[in-house]
């Protein structure tokens, strides 16, 4: 499947809805409508601001488990994605942090989202959380037992981590796609809100060789005609907050403003490319 057929563009802008604390973390304010609510502000924040498609993740329950999230957090987002997804009809996505993609998969297949972003699929990063080890193996084999054809989105040398020892970027990105059986790529900097740069970026697109990469983080209105140049779509949210500031929700206005930047640097910038095509 390509890209003109998941998102009905060749360059998708994909916003992120960051889910407020859900049950068992440790912020947890103990209303699920509150969450609800908030999400579903944000989702139409995003929808009405013209993004392509939408990521909902967990993103303020930290601090995170490395892999497997307690199943209260698995019922929490199933049923405000359901919600969610009754609510706008873009391509929706599901990352439950810090890594566990087997719920992601399990959610996404139930619910019938079209994909996941998963931070570390192959290989092992040092974290916050600890070792994280990828367990693509696991989740192949999971995604071929549901008789699921959600797609993989997954990071190469994610933020807020360290590789164990010192992979070549082109390396990983050829691994991720190759090995890990990853059906587009993700680079991101450093940490939420840092871009990766442009040199990356370029050779992670060269070394996928057709399969999508995305941008993960610190794309705003200001760096995304250049980062677009060497990207086939980005993931944003921090930027589309208000006053720039990640606690705050989503501002429809800096979605449209964001999005536009967006069209237009992919209009003027990039000559229409050869199908990019996702693994099927």
């Amino acid at each position: 499947m390509d890209l003109n057929q998941l998102f009905k563009t060749r360059n998708p802008v994909i916003g992120v809805v960051h889910l407020l604390p859900l049950p068992t973390s440790p912020c947890w304010g103990g209303s699920l409508k509150a969450v609800i609510d908030r999400a579903e502000q944000e989702v139409t924040a995003l929808a009405s601001g013209g993004v392509d498609g939408i990521i909902v993740e967990n993103f303020f329950d930290a601090p995170f488990t490395k892999s497997q999230v307690d199943p209260a957090v698995v019922s929490a987002m199933t049923l405000v994605i359901q919600r969610l997804m009754n609510l706008v009809t873009l391509p929706m996505g599901i990352n439950v942090l810090r890594n566990d993609a087997q719920s992601a998969m399990a959610i996404a297949t139930v619910v019938k989202a079209q994909f996941i972003r998963v931070n570390v699929l192959t290989g092992v990063m040092a974290t916050d959380q600890g070792l994280i080890e990828g367990q693509a193996h696991h989740l192949l084999r999971y995604r071929r037992e549901l008789g699921s054809d959600v797609k993989i989105l997954a990071d190469v040398l994610v933020k807020h981590a360290r590789p164990l020892g010192s992979p070549n970027l082109t390396t990983a990105v050829q691994d991720t796609i190759e090995r890990g059986l990853a059906d587009g790529v993700i680079l991101s900097g450093w940490a939420t809100g840092s871009p990766p740069n442009l040199e990356d970026l370029e050779l992670a697109t060269a070394a996928a060789n057709g399969t999508p990469v995305f941008i993960g983080s610190g794309a705003n209105w200001e760096n995304i005609s250049t980062l677009m140049q060497a990207a086939d779509g980005v993931i944003v949210s921090s930027s589309l907050k208000r006053h720039n500031r990640r606690d705050q929700p989503i501002d429809p206005i800096r979605v449209s403003q964001f999005v536009e930047a967006a069209r237009i640097s992919t209009s003027v910038t990039q000559p229409t490319p050869s199908s990019v095509k996702l693994h099927s």
